[in-house]
């Protein structure tokens, strides 16, 4: 750690520093970040990409007073180091650690919590009124959005909402054409276009700095340039500023890692009232030439060696089990080669899904849509209503923006969209605002929809092969982050009936029931078990609905005491469908419910998760042990 960064404990100390002292600072700082990030494995490149901007915001406004919102969150790492934790920030992203994201809870700087992408804006302008109606006309709201996050429907919800309040709100557009995957789309090239345009930054920032030398003059000249400013910038770029046009000031491009310039820019802007945005150009991963190089990869590539750049280690290695994201990439292309309906949509996460894979081989028949997940569902019911087969892969929670659509869309259409859902349950380090715990019960809300979740890898590839055949409409198949079980998963296709699930195995002193991979545990439960002499039944469900009731009417006239487990909310979920079917064909069995509790889980490896609510294979194993001495 550098000398200055060491002792800057919190923004009031960076506040003491010399303007010519931050380029050190910067230094400093980025090299804690990947010092830190290549041994506790987060998010390096978005961070990596802000560290200037950090620096000037903390040194030019009254943090915590005045209040910073980072969309999204994963660029924040520069934020919580200087806002007193850095000593812990070691623990980033572990069990019982801070959170690898901001969080209210946590620190009186984080000032809202984040972790989906968009939500800063209308976070802000909340903010910005609230000081309003308290008389708190010294407050400023800084909203940073950016790495792919303004391609989200709600950013444009907040912008056309910003000048009707006209709230004293600076949103700061961190502009480095990238989200985890290079951005897509009108306004990623609208962006791009502003920032190449030479002649009218030039011309613009010569007159600016000329009007503001006219003693007296110098306010009120730029007043008056600013009106016909966007008649300038339209004429140079060729196209209207979509920002003014929303009646929001638009300041910039500039260079977002000259943290001086930044720092007498945003001391300008400290001072102007009303809605504003300050377009920042920066580069994600700067500071770190393979970074900088090979952004996708190094959005948060796990340990590496800080001094060569190379991923050590790999979750899923040659000759073991492969990760379930590309069973569903590799077995998407399989199925599209045989069914020329099947197209691939996503909304900006080709390569977290492995929807990648198909656009490199199939690009006229994968889509990704941007960060913009109600527009991928309604997009993929108009290409369902025409007839094709659309997979649209969206991480479960991310999954829950797109609820409206879900219904009004697809469901009531009877379209058959098959919703592939990753990152289905506990995820680990991302923590509460990513875990995805919460799909198994939502969807079983909805007519018409099927529900399913795989057990194992062949499962997964069964259930896709099953989802597109025809008549099938919507068809939800949910899948965890990570690994699975199985190295021969690459099995010929075999259609799986709707609704029918499985026997594992006999038993006779009391039933485990169970959905997706949570069967795994179970299956060892078992094992645990019969090495101690105990007879237990296993069943796997594989649809949360239909659900298989001949399955279970054979379950409830053979057992008094039976377990449901599901890596998802016990509250409305799998365990509650079986206990309705008991309520509704008068069945009475002592039924034990193992899955996530009533609250919100915080960060840690998904074991460590498990462990703690108490559905890993220890967890199930004492699960029936207690029930059986009941």
């Amino acid at each position: 750690m550098g000398s200055i960064l060491e002792k800057i404990n919190t923004p009031s100390d960076l506040r003491l520093l010399k303007e010519e002292e931050l380029t050190s600072l910067c230094d400093e700082l980025r090299q804690f970040i990947i010092d830190e990030v290549s041994n506790n494995p987060g998010h390096l490149g978005a961070s990596l990409g802000v560290v200037e901007l950090t620096v000037a915001l903390h040194y030019v406004y009254n943090t915590p007073y005045d209040q910073l919102i980072w969309d999204v969150g994963h660029q924040a790492y520069g934020h919580k180091i200087l806002t007193g934790r850095r000593a812990e920030f070691h623990t980033n992203r572990k069990y019982k650690g801070i959170s690898g994201f901001p969080k209210p809870s946590e620190s009186e700087y984080d000032a809202f919590g984040v972790g989906h992408a968009s939500t800063s804006i209308s976070a802000a302008l909340g903010m910005a009124l609230a000081a309003t109606v308290k008389k708190e006309k010294d407050r400023k709201i800084v909203a940073v959005i950016g790495d792919g996050s303004m391609t989200g429907g709600m950013a444009f919800e907040g912008l056309n909402n910003a000048a009707s309040n006209n709230s004293d709100v600076l949103i700061i557009l961190n502009d480095n054409n990238m989200a985890i995957d290079p951005n897509v789309g009108g306004v990623s090239n609208y962006l791009l276009n502003i920032s190449k345009s030479k002649s009218y930054n030039k011309l613009k920032n010569e007159v600016w700095e000329g009007l503001g030398k006219l003693n007296g003059f110098g306010p009120k000249a730029r007043r008056l340039v600013q009106k016909t400013e966007g008649a300038l910038k339209s004429y140079l770029l060729k196209e209207s500023n979509l920002f003014e046009s929303l009646g929001i000031r638009y300041f910039g491009p500039v260079d977002g890692h000259d943290v001086e310039y930044l720092t007498n820019v945003l001391r300008d802007l400290r001072a102007i009232k009303g809605p504003k945005l300050l377009h920042v150009l920066t580069k994600k991963g700067k500071g770190f030439r393979l970074a900088e190089m090979n952004q996708t990869v190094y959005h948060a590539p796990g340990k590496f060696d800080k001094d060569t750049g190379e991923i050590i280690g790999c979750e899923c290695e040659l000759n073991k089990p492969p990760k379930f994201q590309n069973v569903f990439g590799n077995t998407l292309v399989e199925l599209a080669e045989i069914n020329p309906k099947i197209v691939g949509v996503t909304p900006a996460m080709p390569t977290g899904s492995s929807l990648n894979i198909m656009m490199e081989k199939m690009p006229d028949r994968a889509f990704d849509v941007g960060i913009a997940e109600p527009h991928a569902v309604t997009f993929s019911a108009g290409m369902a209503i025409q007839g094709l087969v659309p997979f649209c892969n969206i991480y479960s929670s991310f999954m829950q923006r797109a609820y409206d659509q879900i219904i009004h869309d697809v469901a009531i259409q009877k379209l058959n969209v098959v919703f592939c859902l990753d990152r289905g349950g506990l995820v680990g380090a991302d923590g509460a605002t990513h875990h995805g715990v919460f799909d198994l019960a939502y969807m079983r809300n909805i007519p018409n929809m099927i529900v399913s979740a795989p057990m194992d890898e062949i499962e997964l590839r069964n259930l896709m092969y099953t989802a597109q055949q025809e008549n099938m409409g919507p068809f939800s198949i949910r899948y965890p982050r990570g690994c699975g079980c199985k190295v021969d998963w690459k099995q010929e296709f075999e259609p799986i009936e709707v609704g029918k699930g499985r026997i594992i195995s006999e038993g006779e002193e009391l039933a485990i029931l169970t959905i997706g991979t949570t069967g795994i545990a179970a299956s060892r439960a078992v094992k645990s078990l019969k090495n101690k002499n105990i007879s237990a039944a296993h069943y796997d469900l594989r649809f949360v609905k239909p659900i298989d009731e001949e399955l279970l009417h054979q379950v409830f006239k053979q057992f008094k005491k039976i377990i449901t487990v599901e890596d998802g909310v016990i509250q409305g979920g799998f365990g509650s469908a079986v206990l309705e079917f008991m309520a509704a064909n008068d069945y009475h069995a002592k039924l034990v419910r193992l899955g996530v509790p009533d609250q919100f889980i915080e960060h840690g490896t998904p074991e460590e998760l498990q462990r703690d609510c108490g559905f890993d294979q220890k967890g199930i194993y004492q699960a029936c042990i207690e029930l059986l001495q009941i």
